[in-house]
């Protein structure tokens, strides 16, 4: 009875298999909306991963190691067969390999046979349900945040009032306080689920600010541009089309080439939506992975409360929303460390994950592959020295790591991504002779070091705020050392070297620069965030252990709570101080910040460069346009190559046929940046003799009829 009951379960997995299979083709040959969009992400993202994950046989973990572990494979796995489709394919003359057809067909069939192969060894999978009682319905208000978040997001778009995000930010914290302080309201059970909903409310309340993508100052218009060029051409190219190394290595990045694509030709999905869906519904498993890795060594609350250290610094939800190649690095990372410091993997088991997901991270963002290998390679090399034996970080899985990315960065885009390394490297080494030159740290690094002077009594407070948590970082390593027996030595040493490349950064002149210092403090809060922790309960082991966890956890809300409520800029925003947050402030912002700085776009941008993009080709008339508006509106929504366009001056002479566009901060606020000076648009007489050919009230194209 027992074996007929397992048959058919089994048989059900299949069953079921085929019947999502079925949907998936109905949805997309009907285009049926929405159906099309959810099933279809939902499906991709989680089914063939949660497939791999049976066939190796890692569900014998948590529920939430198979839940991170399912989507991690699922996104390596679309990357990977997306490159394997768009190179044999290819080479068989099929000229467009990413499109809808190919890869239904093989990613559906791939699929199909990982299905019949767990059917095969009779691996039926079990759900297990999470019960909620009268006891835990608190978690309910957790559930509630990112549907306040994004109606509070969209409500700011449509009217400009912010009640409702500024009531989001400050539950968040009043949920937290009441969640750590009782069990009884919210289970220790639930805290991943606390975790992820934080984490999606704090990034939506920043992507659904605007109806178009805002860079926040980062990288997302490259990323975007060479999105837009394969999903145009259906093929990723492999060399470097543009011959220019910042284009190349972002090219060489299949996190934002075949990835987006493949989600993009599949799903039907707006481009722009899918950005600001997607990469933070991914990146929202980052902090959730990090609290799986943390609570083994630290405890579930304490993991938790770092997990809430984590998502509070203002990189997580603003410049990092703009880095989706490094969105999706993070991901991988995060599971690289699952897979070392996890000891119910099995030896088959981690040899496959570690390749796989070492592979994913190299070909998803090269700046987090190399802090991988730094790590890793320093720790593994100490414990060789200390004589210390060890099975989670051998030679053999570094020695992996460094030629998979030796080999994707040396022969992908003309090895831009190599180029780029040895670049950063002459730039690090030619500023040493200002070693004794604080500046030469970079804005960041003198803010977080106080040497520059607040503008303002709040900022002062914020500064105290953010410093308190340093400090505890701080304290915290020291006991750690402590803590290392328990621990473990492997942990220990990637603590220690990530604390060593924190200093170096402070350290050697224009190395923060090459990443960027918030963007490098952002990821050593991998390893550091828990000794924000340890740093609380240190202070407190000093002047009582009685009742130490409780004491620790009301010191540590002292800290974060302050911390958050800065760092999101509520503060600013109720007080009405100078605010860097467009989600609250974007009404009171200044042109220049908002345009400018922050990269928010509008309607009249979008208009402006789409039509520039239907009339003009590009490449056989000469474009002119200011320093924001060429990086940021022409390269997003015109898809126009950055060497078509020259930056605009007072002074430019616009060439016969040569056309001018310029954006809403010209037209509107009569603004312009050229390289590194910013004038107002009527000092400037470049468009006297040239002839209007666009407007739309918010952006203006000129051309030289001559």
């Amino acid at each position: 009875m027992s074996s007929n009951l397992s048959r058919w379960k089994s048989i059900n997995f299949l069953v079921v298999l085929l019947f999502l299979q079925l949907m998936i083709y109905f949805t997309v040959f009907l285009d049926v909306p929405v159906a099309r969009q959810v099933l279809g992400l939902i499906y991709f993202t989680f089914v063939p991963g949660f497939i791999i994950v049976k066939l190796l046989k890692l569900d014998q973990s948590s529920e939430l190691v198979t839940f991170l572990f399912s989507v991690g494979f699922s996104i390596a796995f679309l990357m990977l067969v997306g490159l394997l489709t768009n190179e044999f394919l290819f080479l068989l003359g099929i000229l467009k390999p990413l499109s809808l057809m190919p890869l239904l067909i093989i990613l559906n069939s791939a699929t199909l046979v990982g299905g019949v192969f767990v059917q095969l060894r009779n691996d039926s999978p079990y759900i297990r349900s999470v019960e909620l009682n009268k006891k835990s319905l608190f978690a309910l208000f957790f559930l509630c945040l990112p549907i306040l978040s994004i109606a509070g997001a969209m409500w700011v778009n449509a009217h400009e009032n912010n009640l409702i995000l500024l009531i989001t930010i400050i539950l968040i914290p009043m949920l937290l306080t009441i969640a750590i302080a009782s069990k009884k309201l919210l289970p220790p059970r639930l805290y991943p689920l606390c975790v992820f909903m934080v984490a999606i409310a704090l990034l939506y309340h920043s992507t659904f600010i605007s109806n178009y993508i805002v860079h926040f100052g980062a990288d997302v218009s490259g990323e975007y541009f060479v999105f837009q060029t394969t999903e145009v051409n259906a093929y990723w190219n492999s060399t470097n089309p543009h011959e220019e190394i910042v284009s190349g290595r972002v090219n060489s990045m299949l996190s934002v080439t075949i990835l987006p694509t493949v989600y993009s030709v599949l799903l039907n999905m707006n481009p722009i939506w899918m950005f600001k869906i997607l990469f933070p519904l991914i990146f929202s498993l980052v902090p959730l992975g990090l609290y799986q890795v943390w609570q083994a060594f630290f405890g579930r609350k304490y993991a938790f409360i770092s997990a809430f250290l984590f998502m509070a610094q203002s990189t997580f939800y603003t410049e990092a929303l703009g880095l989706n190649k490094q969105i999706v690095g993070e991901l991988f990372f995060v599971l690289l460390l699952l897979v070392i410091f996890n000891s119910s993997i099995n030896a088959r088991g981690k040899t496959v994950c570690f390749t796989i997901f070492s592979f994913a991270l190299v070909i998803s963002h090269y700046a987090v592959a190399e802090i991988f290998l730094f790590l890793v390679s320093l720790a593994l090399v100490s414990l060789v020295v200390l004589k210390r034996r060890t099975r989670k970080i051998t030679a053999s899985m570094v020695v992996f790591f460094f030629v998979a990315m030796f080999c994707w960065y040396l022969f992908t885009s003309n090895s831009a991504v190599f180029q780029s390394f040895l670049e950063f490297g002459d730039t690090v080494y030619g500023q040493l002779g200002d070693f004794l030159n604080p500046a030469s740290r970079g804005e960041v690094v003198l803010r977080g070091l106080g040497i520059e002077a607040p503008q303002t009594i709040w900022n002062m407070i914020s500064r105290i705020s953010a410093y308190a948590t340093q400090a505890l970082i701080a304290i915290g390593f020291i006991g750690l050392v402590r803590k290392r027996t328990k621990l473990g030595m492997e942990y220990f040493m990637l603590t220690s070297f990530s604390m060593a490349l924190l200093a170096t950064l402070i350290l050697v002149p224009g190395l923060a620069n090459t990443l960027n210092m918030a963007r490098f403090y952002h990821i050593l809060l991998f390893f550091l965030a828990p000794l924000c922790v340890v740093g609380a309960e240190t202070i407190v082991a000093l002047i009582s252990k009685q009742s130490l966890e409780m004491k620790t956890s009301v010191l540590l809300l002292i800290v974060l709570i302050p911390y958050f409520l800065f760092q999101t800029s509520f503060v600013y925003e109720v007080t009405k101080s100078d605010s860097w947050s467009v989600s609250l402030s974007k009404y009171r912002m200044s042109p220049l910040r908002l345009y400018g700085l922050n990269g928010y776009t509008d309607a009249y941008s979008v208009s402006g460069a789409e039509w520039l993009s239907n009339t003009v080709a590009f490449g056989h008339s000469q474009i002119y346009a200011d320093y924001y508006s060429r990086f940021v509106e022409l390269r997003m929504y015109s898809t126009v190559y950055l060497g078509y366009v020259k930056l605009v001056s007072n002074t430019t002479e616009v060439e016969p046929g040569g056309l001018v566009y310029l954006g809403p901060l010209s037209i509107i606020y009569g603004t312009m940046r050229g390289g590194n000076y910013i004038w107002n648009l009527t000092e400037s007489h470049f468009l006297d003799d040239l002839s209007k050919i666009y407007s739309n009230s918010g952006s203006e194209v000129y051309k030289n009829v001559r």
